[in-house]
């Protein structure tokens, strides 16, 4: 009793140091520059800007240029590359004692970032915060949570220090798993599961893991709400092998490492009762709805990053979540996090995020004109584009993400994630964003509901070599499509870029007709395959909406998986 006392009052001194620093978030943002500055002023980028000591607002925005991370990317290399160990001095005072890969499926390749304990420290407070209003909203008590988390391939750079994406840095941190032991409760798997090196294996066995402890299962989260849709998706294909295993007590020969089995060994004993369980639940679900509670009867809610490239997966995780809620995690990018998820009743496609004053200098620039402005100064139902400034050494750094104000939680904005802004399809004077090519691939896939197959996931690119230039988009579906029913689909989404610019250079032939390509199943599988060799997280996933052309190999794998393609007649 003590010990839950103690918990709720932890809690609730969370939520209050979180209304604390929001209620005057002007003042918090200048004192977190100031720290920042005052830290780091002397390193080797800073000093050469002029600011001579100075921590004001004014001085840094005067003196400090706007960057992205072309302009960052040199510094990091040095730092990654310096044999002599002390990198102190380049973009931070104290050294960089590792670095972190972004998923690289934005531009191709993972890019480099620097990481550092201060990141683990709001990683921390980002998820106590979030918690405490989630669980005051879902209160969990006493149970188990299937976290579909998995660590990534490390590597040492050339100057010996630790490279990996930010999730397997925080995962293998003694404090970030103290932090998510208070938060998200007893995961399920045990560490080697999650550090298994090959996803197929750790996926196989957090399931597993998830029917042995099904009845103190109460929450299931991810990164990423792709890495969920895509673990029942592969519950679908894989749960009579793993009735088996629960039937039998010992583990599949499909899973090699010996770390693995003999984590597993201890979980697995013979249990014909579960196994019955499970196989009735499985035989008796249509079309595998609400699979989620049915395998989790004391599921209270289904955590992930939901909003910008995940929203796409929402419905296929309602259709498995059935009742169930999904509340979209906190905002964050490789570089830093933002702003934190305090309204999880909303559902994701509404979600907002307050940002944290205090985790980094924030500013935005106005995406109809005009200089950067502060974190208070921002308009309600205005879109910006973030810049941050963090704690690891990124000063006025682009994230390339747009938001829009949704209004403000005391000081500070609550803020919308709309799109990355660079994440485009463009031809001409056309520019559709992500969020345009999302709604054009849902209104068309309506076309395909009536032979009940839907669309598992898609990408785009622009064909440059056709005259004129056209848009080409990637489907790979569930099943089987009539001829007609594919063309009927490649007609809607033409139509359905709306964009002024796209529409009018279509009906003078200045865009081409779209091209619809419809892919093996498993191509996006592939896809994944490929990300997670160059040494990304299978949790940190993100499927690429737009190909560049520079992507060669990302486009060698979807040529290659071609079966059917067909051109719009819709102009």
């Amino acid at each position: 009793m003590l010990e839950k006392m103690q918990e709720r009052v932890d809690m609730e001194a969370v939520m209050e140091e979180f209304e604390s620093l929001t209620m005057d978030a002007g003042r918090v943002q200048r004192e977190t520059l100031q720290r920042i500055l005052e830290e780091n002023g002397g390193c080797e980028y800073l000093s050469r800007l002029g600011l001579n000591g100075r921590t004001d607002p004014q001085s840094f925005k005067a003196c400090v240029p706007i960057v992205t991370h072309a302009d960052i990317e040199p510094y990091i290399r040095r730092i990654a590359d310096d044999d002599g160990g002390d990198n102190s001095s380049i973009i931070t005072a104290k050294p960089i004692p590792a670095i972190s890969l972004s998923s690289g499926t934005t531009q191709g390749k993972p890019k480099y970032l620097p990481f550092n304990d201060e990141l683990v420290e709001n990683t921390m407070q980002i998820y106590k915060t979030s918690f405490a209003f989630r669980n005051r909203e879902y209160p969990i008590d006493n149970g188990k949570a299937l976290q579909l988390i998995y660590s990534s391939k490390q590597f040492k750079t050339k100057g010996g220090l630790r490279a990996g994406t930010a999730t397997t840095h925080l995962f293998s941190s003694a404090e970030f798993k103290q932090t998510l032991r208070a938060t998200q409760r007893p995961c399920c798997s045990p560490d080697e599961v999650i550090f298994g090196g090959d996803y197929h294996h750790s996926l196989y066995c957090h399931l597993l893991c998830g029917l042995i402890f099904r009845h103190q299962v109460q929450l299931i989260s991810s990164t990423f709400a792709h890495s969920i849709v895509h673990a029942f998706r592969t519950f679908e294909q894989i749960w009579h092998h793993l009735v088996a295993d629960i039937r039998r007590g010992s583990l599949s020969s499909r899973v090699t490492s010996a770390p693995i089995r003999s984590a597993m060994a201890k979980l697995l004993k013979p249990d014909p009762d579960l196994a019955d369980a499970i196989q009735s639940k499985c035989t008796s679900l249509s079309n595998w709805y609400g699979l989620i509670p049915e395998l989790f009867p004391n599921v209270k809610y289904v955590y992930g990053i939901m909003t910008g490239s995940m929203e796409p997966y929402i419905k296929k995780l309602r259709h498995y979540a059935g009742e169930i809620p999904l509340i979209s995690a906190d905002y964050g990018a490789s570089e830093g996090w933002i702003g934190v998820n305090v309204n999880p009743a909303l559902p994701p496609e509404e979600a907002t995020f307050v940002v944290l004053p205090n985790v980094g200098y924030f500013e935005f620039i106005p995406l109809d004109g005009g200089a950067a402005v502060g974190l208070t100064e921002v308009e309600v139902g205005k879109e910006y584009e973030v810049v941050t400034t963090s704690f690891a050494g990124l000063y006025r750094y682009k994230l390339g993400d747009v938001v829009r104000v949704a209004g403000f939680r005391n000081g500070a904005p609550e803020l919308r994630f709309v799109c990355r802004r660079n994440v485009v399809l463009s031809v001409n004077v056309d520019k559709n964003t992500e969020t345009d090519l999302q709604a054009a691939v849902e209104a068309a896939a309506r076309a395909a509901a009536a032979e009940k197959v839907e669309v598992v996931d898609y990408t785009s690119c622009v064909d440059a070599s056709s005259e004129p230039a056209r848009y080409v988009v990637f489907w790979e579906m569930s099943g089987g499509a009539s001829d007609e029913v594919v063309e009927e689909c490649c007609n809607r989404l033409d139509r359905s870029f709306e964009e002024a610019g796209y529409v009018a250079m279509r009906k003078i032939n200045g865009i081409g007709p779209l091209e619809l390509r419809i892919l093996r199943r498993g191509t996006f599988q592939k896809v994944m395959d490929h990300f997670v060799g160059l040494g990304g997280a299978v949790s940190q996933f993100k499927t690429p909406r737009c190909v560049g052309a520079d992507n060669g190999k990302l486009m060698q794998i979807l040529a290659a998986n071609v079966v059917k393609s067909c051109f719009s007649t819709a102009y």
